[in-house]
């Protein structure tokens, strides 16, 4: 079972290997002279967050709550809800294209828009015109954070503002599902993108664009932990999700796909 697996990760890549040689033949944007350099097989890590208590917080909510977190942040917390299927998402991997930012399959290639990440946040406030992009003069992390949150430095434990609650648990989610960097914590980097959230700026190109880096990044090391929103990738990739399809499934599924499989 093992070596029919990796025959056919090494037939994928063939195929690959063959596009890229088609397209460059063709005309494109690779630079001349560019080498495929895709490896046979990527072990790829999807380790996600305990979302146990973030969980539990949306529940005790009640409507008016709950309707405000939508009106500012979009319907984020369904993402709390997906099962990340560990084989799919490694099968996933096997066919991510970093020379040209797209899964290849035989007879299809895929990749995420920007207009289907909007359509699965549902983030009614975004402006398109106004994409997120780092500040020059940044603010520490305590200020940022202290900003965010309406707390001061000394943190206060109980905080009477439904508006800032709302804030610090969208802020949760996108740190630990949307930008899950470290396990446990929410990277520096991700309060100063959701400070500037209020200006109405969308963060969606920023999501895809660290969906591309870090499949990129798990293809070129040939292992790596993916450290993107898998919760939006694969409610773009599976069209019929079942816990009990094993990875070396997933990947003769994934190999064999048609222009008529895909919606």
């Amino acid at each position: 079972m093992e070596n029919e697996f990796l025959d056919k990760v090494e037939n994928n890549t063939v195929v690959q290997t063959w596009l890229e040689k088609m397209q460059l033949e063709k005309g494109d944007s690779l630079t001349k002279g560019y080498t495929s350099e895709l490896w046979d097989f990527t072990c790829i890590n999807v380790t996600q967050n305990n979302l146990q208590e973030l969980k539990e917080i949306w529940v005790q909510w009640d409507d008016e709550v709950r309707q405000l977190f939508y009106c500012n942040y979009g319907d984020l917390p369904y993402l709390l809800d997906i099962k990340v299927d560990e084989h799919l998402f490694r099968a996933l991997a096997q066919f991510w294209n970093f020379a040209y930012s797209c899964f290849t399959f035989r007879e299809v290639d895929m990749v995420p828009t920007v207009e289907e990440y909007i359509a699965l946040l549902h983030c009614p406030r975004i402006q398109v015109d106004k994409v997120y992009s780092r500040t020059a003069n940044v603010l520490t992390f305590t200020k940022k954070l202290a900003k965010i949150t309406g707390m001061n430095e000394q943190w206060i434990l109980a905080h009477s503002d439904t508006k800032k609650k709302v804030d610090v648990f969208a802020l949760s989610i996108y740190g630990l599902v949307i930008f899950p960097k470290a396990l446990g914590h929410i990277d520096e980097a991700v309060t100063d993108l959701f400070d500037q959230l209020d200006r109405r700026v969308t963060p969606v190109p920023t999501i895809l664009a660290e969906t591309f880096t870090s499949l990129s990044t798990c293809r070129r090391m040939g292992e790596e932990r993916f450290i993107g929103c898998a919760q939006l990738l694969l409610e773009l990739a599976a069209t019929h999700k079942r816990d009990d399809i094993t990875e070396e499934r997933w990947v003769a599924i994934l190999q064999n796909l048609r222009d008529e499989d895909v919606e």
